[in-house]
């Protein structure tokens, strides 16, 4: 993360400059991230809030678009300003526009949410660096899925955000499974396939361990993920740890290149985006343009 201010606005492209935004969402009340007519999501809403601060339609780009239930405690998305609002909307006493900005979408989004205000908050608002870009320039997206393997952790106060799973599961069983489809893997069989994109991606961290609460926390951690990919993990994974498939399963099923019926997705609403990482500043361009060239020359998998 870029801490560092610039002296004055940089203009980009257009005469527009890049704000970067980091927020958090309850994803409960939501229809997932994107824009969806008719149905409240966490884009729309967001969106919405800023045509109330600039008053024009404004489109943001988010690092990672979650499902319908998923939450977020460190997602990232970009907007582009002119110059006269960023430094002049809104105005006030304030010398740091990012902080006049800040206190001003806050409230703006309590316009928006009503009875669930602070179902969405921004933390905080920044001019982005040359180059960045919030999908294309991350180095990878992680997740933590909790689950409570018994009714004796089944507490009601964590119940929407932890999944209550009836039987016990074997920690090392789980890891011994979920090793095996770590590095660059097609997961064609993991998720949801949309036409014309790969399935490609590289898994980076795929664990379990049980805090001391006893509930199991999965880690979830690739360059990026696609549709239900997250989901599809873990509800196979369960499978593996409770010992109804053995833990080479898991890649069988990777190499298989299917889905059937055992392509089970778990609940939504343990998952929850914790965190995305970017490159250095001198190095966001090349990271962006690198990843739209993988996403738009890649063939689509072969089934």
């Amino acid at each position: 993360m870029n801490d560092q201010k610039p002296a004055a606005p940089v203009l980009g492209g257009g005469g527009f400059l890049r704000v970067r935004l980091d927020l958090s969402y309850d994803g409960g009340p939501f229809n997932g991230w994107a824009l969806q007519p008719g149905l409240r999501t966490v884009q729309g809403v967001l969106e919405e809030a800023l045509h109330l601060l600039v008053r024009r339609p404004v489109r943001v780009t988010v690092a990672g678009r979650t499902d319908a239930g998923v939450h977020a405690r460190g997602q990232v998305v970009h907007l582009d300003l002119t110059e006269a609002e960023w430094l002049g909307l809104p105005r006030g006493h304030e010398l740091d526009p990012a902080v006049a900005m800040l206190r001003r979408i806050r409230g703006a989004l309590s316009r928006v949410l009503g009875d669930l205000t602070g179902a969405v908050e921004v933390h905080r608002i920044s001019l982005a660096p040359e180059g960045f870009d919030a999908r294309f320039s991350a180095l990878w997206r992680r997740y933590s899925y909790r689950i409570a393997d018994g009714p004796a952790l089944w507490d009601p106060l964590g119940r929407y955000s932890t999944l209550w799973h009836k039987n016990p599961l074997d920690v090392d069983l789980l890891n011994e499974g979920a090793a095996k489809l770590l590095g660059l893997q097609n997961f064609l069989s993991f998720c949801k396939p949309r036409e014309g994109a790969t399935t490609i991606r590289e898994l980076q961290r795929f664990e379990f361990t049980r805090a001391e609460d006893g509930v199991i926390v999965a880690t979830v951690q690739a360059d990026a993920f696609c549709h239900n990919m997250v989901r599809a993990l873990i509800g196979s994974a369960l499978y593996v740890g409770e010992g109804v498939e053995e833990p080479g399963w898991l890649h069988e099923r990777l190499l298989a290149r299917k889905r059937d019926a055992k392509s089970v997705l778990a609940a939504p609403h343990p998952l929850v985006l914790e965190e995305v990482a970017y490159p250095s500043d001198d190095e966001l361009l090349a990271r962006a343009e690198l990843t739209r060239a993988v996403r738009e020359h890649s063939s689509p998998p072969t089934p």
